[in-house]
């Protein structure tokens, strides 16, 4: 465990969320948020970093992901993510001054979360996949549905079985085709605890299940699921790695035109997906200029 982070639990949503936290108890709220296939242990650079700010920091592994539970309902969608993020404020103490920062999954739920309940959050930082207005707009050309093809194999009932096989083999492809040259041995061994079991694996596949399949959407989160696809009222930092393998950085222009007043649209070169990891010096200063403006 890196140095000043410590290990937490906190039940939220009707679920015990196991979180890395850091930072003064009564500092304000920064929510970390992180995607697939990853896990809380991504943002092991920055929570130190926004705790020196003075930042109450955590990290929960998100829902389905060990060590937090896995839902009794097996709802996984993005509205749930969302609503996740809203409940841990509440569970967390949070305030006005509250953040919320979020990577890949965690950057939908960042923006559901925002949208949903705008007097939470100050201040979205959102890295590696675009607000819903730029994402329509570059989800279903030639070159990234062929970035994408993963999610489609997960629509696969054999996907469980096959990416699993040879130590999720077929997770380590995946980061090394999204961050090209990037080492994520320790990376791979965190995401491998946590969805080591059937049950956690399919929890990971079942958000892009549910992308799909609006009958695994549940209705009740239909306000949630909405506010997904929604752009943040609130200043909003994006940042994208300039060789991103999953999500073509050329995004990040249309982000900017359509991102609220105040926010700043940033591609960060020599980093691919997983950007917080491979620079984490650059996007930590980024994100802490930005937050602490």
């Amino acid at each position: 465990m890196t140095s000043g982070i410590s290990e937490m639990q906190v039940r939220a949503d009707g679920l015990e969320f196991g979180c890395l936290a850091a930072g003064p108890e009564d500092g304000p709220l920064a929510l970390c948020l992180h995607g697939f296939p990853d896990t809380a242990h991504t943002y092991r650079h920055l929570l130190p970093e926004l705790a020196a700010a003075g930042f109450r920091a955590v990290a929960p592994f998100s829902r389905g992901y060990a060590p937090t539970g896995v839902p009794a309902d097996g709802r996984y969608q993005t509205g749930a993510l969302a609503r996740d993020a809203n409940a841990l404020h509440e569970a967390l103490g949070g305030d006005g001054r509250a953040v919320v920062i979020g990577h890949d999954w965690g950057a939908q739920a960042t923006y559901g979360a925002a949208v949903g309940a705008p007097e939470r959050w100050r201040k979205v930082v959102a890295m590696a996949v675009p607000v819903g207005p730029a994402l329509a707009g570059s989800f279903f050309t030639y070159d990234q549905i062929k970035r994408s093809f993963y999610m489609y194999f997960f629509q696969n009932p054999l996907a469980d079985v096959l990416v699993a096989a040879d130590d999720q083999a077929f997770v380590a492809r995946l980061w090394a085709d999204w961050s090209p040259g990037y080492d994520a041995t320790e990376d791979l061994a965190f995401v491998r605890a946590a969805l080591g079991t059937p049950e956690n694996l399919a929890a990971a596949l079942g958000y892009y299940r549910a992308l799909f399949d609006p009958s695994r959407q549940a209705p009740e989160l239909a306000a949630q699921q909405q506010a997904v696809s929604g752009v943040p009222p609130q200043p909003t930092l994006y940042l994208h790695g300039a060789q991103d393998g999953c999500m073509g950085a050329d995004v990040t222009g249309t982000v900017r035109d359509v991102l609220s007043p105040g926010s700043e649209a940033v591609v960060v070169e020599d980093s691919g997906h997983f950007l917080h990891l491979e620079q984490p010096a650059a996007v930590n200063a980024h994100v802490l200029g930005f937050l602490t403006s």
